[in-house]
């Protein structure tokens, strides 16, 4: 509901004062008259006011059809959340219905977070049936906040999580200050939050250079963005902008930002979901991606899912620098699972392709399991002979040598006496 009496007019200086831009008097003045460029934001980008307890706000809203592919990923889940659950520690997540799953982004003043931060747009989606309902609720003017906060609290009602982009790090910090100032109860307070970047690094470091929204959008959901993207170092300055011209018109591109970051978190969210559910379904297709998922489910307790998708991974021709590691991790696993037999061929995997740790290994195993002691000793001067060839940091070939040493002086005891 708006307020019966029209609310003071706020001057430019106090905009950007409350937004934690300090400008002189000259600069200001020359500001002002640069101003006079007045295009409204209703006839940049489709939307209307709504009312709410404390004024109107402009409102964006979006519909997305139940056969509407983000790339080439539907934006709605067909699979359980379980392992997403698992893997945050919130069992809630995978019994939460998809239609209270709040996908939200904020656009602001700036990324040094505090009280001195606005978030001027927040785009919010969530399932309403099989469609996607998007909402962006946009700040005219600083004055303008408590309403934004309002109305965001009114879209969030029906829902029980939120899903963002690094949001626990910054998005729900930064709401969470803004709605506490103006003593406007947070809505999400409770909810369970599931925070994809994260995840981004657990599934994708070893493979993609970069694991921020808008690559993996590019290269993961092969969805690329048009000519209307703005970059997002750019956004603070756009609405700087705004606010000294009253010209709305650059912000359009803003607005396609914000839009595809909440349509690209549901459909990042399906496909995470998806490959998790059933990493052997075929989408998946790099051998990194599977060793990292393995490392995943080993994490999760999960073992006899994690063995699988190790082989798997190696099975797809990695590059002898990720092959040694994940011949490594399979070959712990493997022994941790009691498959001693498992560990030792591939133990001898990664001694032919000239692994210290392969050496070592199974001089252990027959020393320890077979009591061979000249085998196990054979093992070990083989692993010396590697590491005084390989070019490698002195304190790693001092490491060595040392233990090697140790080891093999050890076993030259035990193979006299039980040759006595």
């Amino acid at each position: 509901m708006t307020t019966d009496s029209a609310p003071k007019p706020v001057s430019l200086a106090e905009k950007l004062k409350s937004l934690g831009v300090k400008v002189g008097p000259k600069v200001l003045q020359s500001m002002v008259q640069k101003s006079g460029m007045d295009v409204p934001v209703q006839s940049v980008v489709q939307g209307s006011f709504i009312s709410t307890r404390r004024g109107e706000v402009f409102v964006s809203e979006q519909t997305y059809p139940p056969g509407y592919r983000h790339g080439l990923t539907p934006l709605r889940p067909s699979v359980p959340l379980l392992t997403i659950g698992q893997w945050a520690r919130d069992t809630h997540l995978a019994e939460l219905p998809i239609e209270t799953l709040a996908f939200l982004d904020t656009e602001t003043s700036g990324l040094s977070g505090g009280t001195g931060t606005y978030a001027f747009l927040v785009g919010v989606g969530r399932f309403i049936g099989d469609s996607f309902q998007l909402a962006q609720f946009f700040m005219r003017d600083p004055s303008e906040e408590p309403a934004l906060l309002e109305g965001l609290m009114d879209f969030l009602a029906p829902c029980r999580g939120l899903v963002t982009f690094n949001g626990k790090a910054f998005d729900a910090p930064l709401l969470v200050t803004r709605y506490l100032l103006h003593s406007i109860p947070v809505p999400f307070t409770g909810f369970s939050h599931l925070d994809l970047l994260p995840l981004a690094r657990r599934l994708w470091r070893d493979r993609l250079p970069s694991r921020a929204l808008k690559y993996l959008e590019e290269n993961i959901l092969i969805a690329p963005r048009s000519i209307e993207e703005v970059p997002g170092y750019e956004i603070p300055y756009l609405y700087f902008d705004y606010l000294r011209t009253g010209n709305a018109g650059p912000l359009k591109g803003v607005f396609y930002h914000n839009a595809m970051d909440v349509v690209a978190l549901a459909a990042l969210m399906n496909h995470m979901a998806t490959v998790l559910h059933d990493p052997l379904s075929g989408k998946v297709k790099h051998g990194l991606d599977f060793i990292a998922m393995a490392r995943l489910f080993e994490d999760l307790d999960r073992w006899e899912d994690a063995a699988r998708l190790y082989e798997h991974g190696l099975e797809t021709g990695l590059s002898e620098t990720d092959f040694g590691p994940a011949v490594q991790r399979l070959s712990a696993l493997q022994r941790r699972r009691g498959d001693i037999e498992s560990a030792v061929a591939l133990w001898k995997i990664a001694a032919a392709k000239g692994q210290v740790y392969a050496h070592v290994e199974l001089a252990k195993y027959f020393e320890h399991h077979q009591r061979d002691y000249s085998e196990a000793l054979k093992w070990t001067e083989q692993a010396e002979k590697l590491v005084s060839r390989q070019d490698m940091p002195r304190f790693e070939n001092r490491h060595w040598m040392e233990e090697l040493e140790h080891r093999r002086t050890r076993l030259e005891v035990k193979r006299v006496l039980a040759e006595r």
